[in-house]
Formats: C-alpha cells, structure tokens, sequence
C-alpha cells in the first residue's frame, strides 16, 4: 500500500495566520497550489518523511511538529493513504526554496487560491486542531523568537483565532500559567515606551 505524508505548515505573517503551499510544476493539478508532501521513501518512517519534508521546504528542523490525522480517498493522489502533518515556524527563520519550478510561497490561511487534491479538508483539520491546542499547550514558541513582548505574543494568539483578545486578561493568563518569564531586557518600538522581553519557560511542547 503506497503511503504520503502531506504537511500544514504555518507562520504569522503581518499579523495574519499563513500558510505554505507549492505551485505544482506537472500533472494532475498543473499549475495549482497544493500542500508540501511526497511519497515515502525505502524504509523511512512516516516522521522521519514528515521532518525531511519539513527541513527541504524551510530549512528549519527545531520546531513544533505532529502528526494529524489520516487521509484516504484523496482524488488523483498517487498514494492509497496519506498521513497529515502540522507545523509552526517562525517566519523570520524559515528559508524557503527559490527554484521557479514547484516554487513554495506563504498565503494567508483564511483567503487562499483553490487547493489540487482535496487539500482544502487537510487545512481546515489542521487550523481547527492549532486553534484548540492554544487552549491547553504552549505551542506559540514555534511562532515567535526567543525574545519577545507580550504584545507580540497577543497578536500571534489573535492570528490563529482570528479574532481580538482583552490584553489585560491575556497577559494575566499567560504570565500566571507560568508559560512565559520576563528576561530583565526591555526593547522600544515607535514612540511607545520600552516594552519587557519575556522569554518561554521551555521551548518544548508542554500541557498546560
């Protein structure tokens, strides 16, 4: 039974949840968008083609990765099962490919092209699952540098949510959840005041 692993990768880009998608350069679906992915290869485990895939597309490997869920009945998918995948980077450190041919760009989640192989139900499983993780994990460390404001941190939150949040009641959450600490530094933006750095507790995944 041939087997594909396809991958959701996201980032927040101007403030907006974005999402990595590759123009198909051969048939079906030529010249379409379509999640990254490919078969598996001789003897790889479905993880090991997920963070292969992962590294060729962004060229980062330290970052939040998990399995989804599986697929089957993909139209015209070459494989009889497809194993999904989603991962959070920060776009500051993602270095994506330039070839022109299968050429990968970020488009915003919530407004984007038609999808080839049905990848639209992959997307939308994907965000539903992000959207419900932010209640229990602490999986934004993949979306921000190691310094950052809380004001940054909010705005990574309403990305995913698509909607505002209350800033006192966020700072008060995150700070008492014991997620986040401040690192002594602070950093000025525009006329405002100098905001505190915070720095994650753990850049791994954690139940909150």
């Amino acid at each position: 039974m041939s087997t594909a692993v396809v991958l959701v990768i996201f980032t927040v880009i101007n403030e907006q949840l974005s999402v990595l998608l590759i123009e198909r350069a051969a048939a079906p679906h030529s010249g379409q968008w379509a999640l990254p992915g490919g078969l598996l290869r001789g003897g790889e485990s479905l993880d090991g083609a997920a963070a292969r895939k992962l590294a060729d597309e962004t060229g980062v490997s330290d970052v939040y990765l998990e399995q989804l869920f599986t697929f089957d009945h993909i139209p015209e998918s070459q494989a009889e099962v497809v194993v999904s995948y989603f991962a959070l980077v920060d776009v500051t450190r993602a270095r994506l490919r330039s070839e022109l041919e299968w050429r990968p760009a970020w488009h915003p989640a919530r407004n984007l092209p038609p999808l080839a192989f049905d990848n639209e139900r992959i997307l939308a499983y994907a965000e539903q699952r992000l959207r419900n993780k932010l209640e229990y994990t602490n999986v934004v460390y993949s979306l921000l540098p190691r310094k950052f404001s809380l004001t940054e941190m909010q705005r990574v939150y309403e990305a995913i949510l698509a909607e505002p949040m209350d800033k006192r009641n966020f700072r008060r959450r995150m700070v008492g959840l014991g997620i986040v600490r401040e690192t002594g530094q602070t950093a000025k933006t525009g006329a405002h005041r100098p905001a505190m750095l915070y720095e994650f507790a753990s850049r791994e995944p954690m139940i909150l």
